[in-house]
């Protein structure tokens, strides 16, 4: 049974479950509180734990919500974005050759230049990107920023509307309204509860309860539900995700390896301070997760497990993801030292 959350305008913090625990022997080293939820397309409350209708800043987990007036405008018609480009719309990448590439002939095709992202400079994620640089005496760029493709999508729907370039990130912008808007309806939030400060891309960012996570999620995966335009949205990006699983994270990235491993069933992503965003095609259910801590140590063995616990990984699918729920710890010399126990 679903325990009842406080309202969420309570002050302080509030004291989750332990979700993850890291034992070293037999004793615990650490442990990973956090909260959970289970939903429908309708916002259903269908299991979860800890205070899940508390607000949390969403971060990047909601980038599939970011890129729908991309494409409900006619802007990714208008300037062809392939599916990998869809893909990095949505992407926290790690900056490797193939997707810095791919945002870099986007923005050409746009008329634009590295000069014009906003997302601030951010090293890349990938070593070899980085020893690249690195050989060629090179400094990283914009380009590299995880956030280079959402932004290259927010300068697509700007030159659409006719709107400054140099303001796109502008929250009472038409291009940022049009996004707010799109994140209250797929989220079913009320217009008070989605606050919003800075990310660090520099674009805005969102805080809502989880359960407005979880839904949006079941809406993207599920969107038979939604008004045209919108379904023919969600629908492009999940093939693309499904498609191009490199594109939305990368290599030794947990959202590529969901979307490789169940040739993009599961449609996930992950945020900042270990957000999590999961939505289930064909099962109409979305999971959103927040460990309190902000640990992916914690984040990665959970969202591995919640999604066997419910069915929605195949005894295969759990096997080819089972580094990611690091049961058993290793040292550097190779010797198991310990296991990480996940409380679901």
């Amino acid at each position: 049974m679903v325990r009842p959350t406080p309202p969420a305008s309570q002050p302080g913090y509030p004291e989750n479950p332990v979700l993850v625990r890291i034992r070293r022997g037999l004793e615990v080293e650490s442990q990973h509180r956090g909260a959970w939820v289970l939903t429908d397309s309708n916002g259903r409350v269908l299991a979860g734990a800890g205070e899940f209708s508390r607000p949390v800043f969403v971060r990047s987990a909601v980038k599939s919500l970011q890129a729908l007036p991309l494409l409900e405008t006619g802007a990714a018609e208008r300037f062809g974005f392939s599916d990998v480009e869809i893909a990095l719309t949505l992407a926290s990448h790690n900056a490797e050759k193939r997707q810095t590439e791919a945002v870099l002939g986007l923005l050409a095709r746009l008329g634009l230049f590295e000069s014009d992202l906003k997302c601030g400079v951010e090293p890349p994620r990938d070593g070899e990107a980085r020893q690249r640089l690195k050989a060629e005496g090179k400094q990283p760029t914009a380009l590299h920023n995880n956030c280079s493709g959402k932004h290259a999508g927010f300068l697509a729907l700007a030159l659409h509307l006719g709107a400054p370039k140099e303001h796109y990130l502008d929250p009472a912008g038409p291009g940022q309204t049009l996004v707010r808007a799109a994140v209250l309806a797929m989220s079913g939030v009320e217009p008070d509860e989605l606050t919003t400060a800075v990310d660090g891309c520099s674009a805005p960012t969102f805080r809502m309860p989880l359960t407005g996570l979880a839904t949006a999620f079941a809406r993207i995966s599920n969107p038979s539900g939604l008004q045209r335009a919108r379904r023919e949205a969600c629908e492009r990006m999940v093939a693309a995700v499904a498609a191009h699983p490199e594109m939305i994270a990368g290599v030794h990235r947990i959202c590529t390896d969901l979307a490789r491993v169940t040739k993009g069933r599961i449609f996930p992503k992950v945020g900042g301070d270990a957000v999590y965003g999961i939505g289930v095609c064909g099962a109409d259910r979305g999971l959103a997760i927040k460990i309190d801590d902000g640990s992916n140590r914690g984040l990665h063995p959970f969202v591995v497990a919640l999604l066997a616990k419910f069915g929605f990984l195949s005894p295969a699918e759990q096997e080819a993801l089972a580094p990611w729920r690091q049961e058993t710890i290793l040292n550097w010399a190779g010797l198991s030292v310990g296991r990480t126990e996940v409380l679901v």
